[in-house]
Formats: C-alpha cells, sequence, structure tokens
C-alpha cells in the first residue's frame, strides 16, 4: 500500500467508526471493556501500596481515541458496571462492588473522566491528532484527570481504613510508583493516535 492508500484508508476506517450505527458503537465500546479488563490482569503489586501497577490505563487512553468522547466515555462505564456487577476483570482478576469502594475506586472515576476528555479532543480538533500534541492531551488526561479522583479516593479509603496518611505518602502510594510506566503509555497511546487517526 502507497503512502496516499494508507492516509485514505486510515480516514475511512475513523469515519466509519464515527458513522456507525448506535448498536455498533455499543458493541464497540463493549470490546473496549473487554479490552480494559484484559489488560488489567497485567499486574505488578507493588509491597508498600493497595494500588497495584497494571496496564489498563493503555486500554483507557486508546479508548477515547478510537470511539470519541461518549462511547470511549461508555466503555469505561461498562468495564466499572459489570466489574461490579458480575464479571471478575478488575486487576487481579477480581470484581465486586467491595473494589469499587476500596483503594483504586477513585481511579476509576477517573478512568471515565479522562476517555471522555481524550475523545472530546479526538473529535472536536483535527489538528490535535499529531503525536506532540495528543501525547500532551493523554498526559494531561492521564497525570490530572486519572490521577487527582483516584489519590482523593485512596486517602479517602485509609482515612476510613484508620490508617490516614500525609501528602508525601499519599504520593509515593498513589502516584511516584507508577510515573515512569504511565509515560511509557502515554507515548504509546500518543503513537497510536498518530498511526490510526486521520490529520483532518
Amino acid at each position: 500500500m502507497n503512502i496516499d492508500g494508507y492516509y485514505s484508508t486510515r480516514k475511512n476506517v475513523f469515519e466509519r467508526i464515527r458513522d456507525a450505527s448506535v448498536a455498533t458503537k455499543i458493541l464497540m465500546s463493549l470490546m473496549m471493556a473487554c479490552l480494559t479488563g484484559i489488560m488489567a490482569q497485567i499486574i505488578i503489586p507493588l509491597p508498600w501500596t493497595p494500588v497495584p501497577i497494571t496496564a489498563q490505563t493503555f486500554a483507557v487512553l486508546c479508548s477515547g481515541l478510537f470511539l470519541g468522547k461518549k462511547y470511549g466515555c461508555l466503555s469505561q462505564i461498562l468495564y466499572i458496571v459489570l466489574g461490579v456487577a458480575f464479571i471478575p476483570w478488575f486487576g487481579g482478576m477480581t470484581g465486586g462492588l467491595d473494589v469499587l469502594l476500596g483503594s483504586t475506586g477513585g481511579f476509576f472515576i477517573g478512568f471515565v473522566i479522562a476517555s471522555y476528555f481524550i475523545g472530546l479532543i479526538t473529535e472536536k480538533y483535527a489538528d490535535a491528532r499529531n503525536f506532540k500534541k495528543m501525547a500532551l492531551t493523554i498526559g494531561i488526561a492521564n497525570f490530572a484527570l486519572i490521577y487527582i479522583p483516584g489519590l482523593a479516593g485512596l486517602a479517602l479509603f485509609l482515612s476510613m481504613q484508620g490508617t490516614p496518611v500525609g501528602i508525601v505518602d499519599l504520593l509515593m502510594m498513589g502516584l511516584v510508583p507508577f510515573i515512569a510506566g504511565d509515560i511509557v503509555k502515554i507515548l504509546g497511546a500518543a503513537s497510536v493516535s498518530k498511526v490510526f487517526l486521520p490529520k483532518d
């Protein structure tokens, strides 16, 4: 395939996803929820924090890129609702309301917000679909929109457990160990956007 054919195919695929029927978009949202659940099983527990390293954030970031704000957001809502209801696909093959109300509950809320934000920028600003701008957008989504509610939820959980922590300890438990891996995921998602998203 020559470069013009590649650009044409990329644009056609993007437009077909955008113009798909509601039923098709809901199915794609469910598939993205499944991918998030699968990626959540790639897990590295850390002994000093109840928050493990997982790969699911990469799927969260990509959900907005591919499905846009509405259905990318829906994919993460489905991931949470189905995980609470009956599918044990949260980190470490866990599920149920206890997980949502646990140490990582705030991060789940962040997943929904981040997916919506990335989808909004992807849909509204075609000129943002380049590597640098998408890396910045995805970085904001990751480090602000996921971690702010995530850290707030972790702090609340620890407080309710009778072990409140200061800001430095909170950051060491819920942010600092994840920075390097998150940078890799951000750059990976930005690369995906460069390869698969049209620039007009």
